[in-house]
């Protein structure tokens, strides 16, 4: 049986089922579900991603100490590593419709907290919400875009893309009408944007998915977990924190503007390259092309370590949009089935893991160690973990 038994999702390898229609005359039910889910989530995640820029610089509006601002943002994937598992199971009894509906009611709520609440403590419980609702989102996303394994690069291609929309234009949007009303009132805005992700919640079906009928046990990590492990503590830990370290005087000026639209520049090569990177999937397939961006990744590592500082960052940002699509189409490969959901989960908690360690070992080397040796040990041991998803 298929994961997604829902009605609407079921007649998704027929989309020119008619007589003489063109086989791209209209998305299939698979595309228009995986679409929906990316807009929700693109709709919602602009509060966490402004939050990521002013709480650092206006931490004092918000009632905090940097050091404090630097754990409420750590929360939120601190919460996604413990409560990913309880997700995936609400996820797969629920569906996709109740399931985002009620994570776009979390984020509405976040963002309300951001705008009008002050202090680590009371912060807090809004960085929680939010990192589950977003494990719900990020899960959904995942799902949709592989309940179709014909094409499921593509359209994980593109759903990627559509989730950066948001934060691309959110970024300096915000960080503008943040120098002239303040780092709170932008969040009033941003909860009226993420109402809208009720219109296309809506749209999502809401049958649950099937789960395996047997409990798994404790294994060891594959060896997609241990890359997703990796990619996270390199590219999203060492790599950014290691840009800022090295980096902070390279761009002199409006210093929220500019993180803004370093910021954006990210997520529009999401936009720009995560569906090319899904068209190279379908054709060289997603493994092969998972390790020759990795290995390509790992040099580019290198010579950031060595001091090419902004031509390897924005190497490393263009190989990395165009990785974003591959694995969810690897796990959906791998794991067909029922356990699809659980094992999309997985991946996500050890990117999570990765990618919240990655910042704390960068802090503590940088300092003490040459750059050179601290990125050629990340490149090496990425790069390992890449061949070995060959083998599986």
């Amino acid at each position: 049986m298929s994961v997604s038994a829902s009605p609407s999702a079921s007649p998704s390898t027929s989309p020119a089922a008619s007589p003489g229609a063109p086989p791209a005359a209209s998305p299939s039910p698979a595309d228009h579900n995986a679409r929906y889910s990316a807009a929700t989530l693109a709709l919602t995640l602009p509060g966490d991603t402004l939050l990521y820029l002013l709480l650092p610089m206006f931490a004092p509006q918000f009632g905090v100490t940097v050091a404090e601002a630097g754990l409420l943002l750590a929360a939120n994937r601190l919460v996604r590593i413990v409560g990913y598992g309880w997700v995936a199971r609400f996820y797969a009894a629920r569906g996709d419709r109740p399931t985002n509906l009620l994570a776009v009611a979390a984020s509405t709520i976040a963002a309300l907290g951001y705008a009008t609440l002050s202090g680590l403590w009371l912060l807090l419980p809004m960085r929680l919400l939010w990192g589950l609702a977003f494990a719900a989102q990020n899960l959904s996303t995942q799902t949709m875009a592989t309940t179709d394994l014909h094409g499921a690069s593509k359209r994980n291609g593109r759903s990627r893309a559509i989730i950066a929309l948001g934060p691309t234009l959110a970024l300096p949007l915000g960080a503008l009408l943040a120098e002239a009303w303040g780092p709170r009132a932008i969040f009033f805005v941003l909860i009226a944007v993420a109402l809208a992700g009720f219109w296309t919640a809506r749209r999502l079906p809401s049958a649950p998915h099937p789960v395996p009928t047997t409990r798994r046990r404790l294994t060891l990590p594959t060896s997609l977990d241990v890359w997703s492990f990796l990619e996270g503590f390199t590219l999203d830990g060492m790599f950014v924190i290691g840009l800022a370290y090295l980096g902070k005087d390279l761009l002199p000026g409006d210093a929220v503007l500019a993180a803004a639209l370093l910021m954006a520049l990210r997520y529009f090569c999401e936009i720009v390259l995560a569906p090319i990177g899904g068209h190279m999937a379908e054709r060289l397939g997603a493994e092969r092309l998972l390790v020759s961006l990795s290995l390509l990744t790992a040099l580019v590592l290198v010579g950031f370590g060595a001091g090419w500082l902004l031509s390897c960052a924005a190497a490393i940002v263009v190989l990395r949009a165009l990785q974003l699509p591959l694995v969810p189409p690897i796990v959906a490969r791998r794991t067909p089935g029922p356990a699809r959901v659980q094992a999309l989960a997985a991946r996500a908690v050890w990117r999570d893991i990765g990618a919240g360690t990655g910042p704390i070992a960068a802090g503590l080397l940088l300092p003490i160690l040459p750059t050179f040796w601290i990125y050629a040990v990340s490149a090496a041991l990425l790069s390992l973990a890449a061949l070995a998803c060959v083998r599986r």
